[in-house]
């Protein structure tokens, strides 16, 4: 049972990014709760204008259409609310996940799904990118037998509890955070700093304290997980 939110979805077998297409219904007045699925993106997308790759069929491409309340700034909370649903699912089918600030999921220190948020006008697209089977070099995967549709039920399930409980989503993400505690590289604009990752507030920015004294809060940044630290 998915629930009342997200009942109406929109299977795809390619397109060149399920968030681009979502958003252009967004545009034309879709509701929210439209979900769009796709077997295989010929131009996905990740953060910072990365590309998603994965092999037809190998992965849970999905985006959906929230138009949560205000103010915009806490609109983060829809990617960490995605990111909480993703990692429940996966938990689910047999693979512990934690987050990456700011919406990564990782098993161990390999990359497992990505969420790619974003606004326009009132709404917010999420897209998410599971790896299902394989995997890119250094990425991992849920196992082979794990059936995309029922992680795609299991997700929309969760997600339309964190929906319903929009105010809960800042502390259960602070919880989950798997970046918090580490030592972490800071790649800024001008320059790159090292430090360790204290905290989450309350508009999803990552608290650094870093080695030069510095106590950065980031609203968006490549930050990489130190190993052996």
């Amino acid at each position: 049972m998915i629930g009342t939110r997200f009942i109406d979805v929109r299977r795809l077998d390619e397109v060149d990014s399920t968030n681009r297409y979502l958003l252009d219904l967004a545009r034309d007045g879709a509701p929210e709760g439209v979900v769009v699925v796709a077997d295989y993106q010929t131009a996905g997308r990740g953060r910072r204008d990365r590309t998603w790759e994965a092999r037809p069929g190998s992965a849970l491409l999905m985006s959906v259409l929230l138009r949560p309340p205000p103010p915009p700034a806490q609109w983060w909370r829809a990617g960490a609310a995605m990111a909480l649903a993703a990692a429940d699912a996966c938990g689910a089918a047999g693979t512990e996940a934690v987050i990456k600030w700011p919406n990564d999921l990782l098993t161990g220190d390999a990359k497992l799904a990505g969420v790619l948020a974003e606004a326009d006008g009132g709404a917010v697209v999420v897209g998410i990118g599971i790896n299902v089977g394989w995997a890119p070099p250094a990425a991992a995967a849920l196992g082979p037998g794990v059936d995309r549709d029922e992680l795609l039920a299991a997700l929309l399930v969760n997600l339309e509890h964190w929906c319903r409980h929009w105010g809960e989503i800042a502390p259960a993400y602070r919880r989950r955070c798997g970046t918090v505690g580490r030592r972490v590289r800071v790649e800024l604009s001008d320059r790159v700093v090292s430090g360790w990752a204290t905290a989450v507030d309350t508009d999803g920015r990552l608290e650094v304290a870093a080695d030069t004294g510095e106590a950065l809060r980031l609203a968006s940044a490549e930050v990489v997980h130190v190993t052996g630290a």
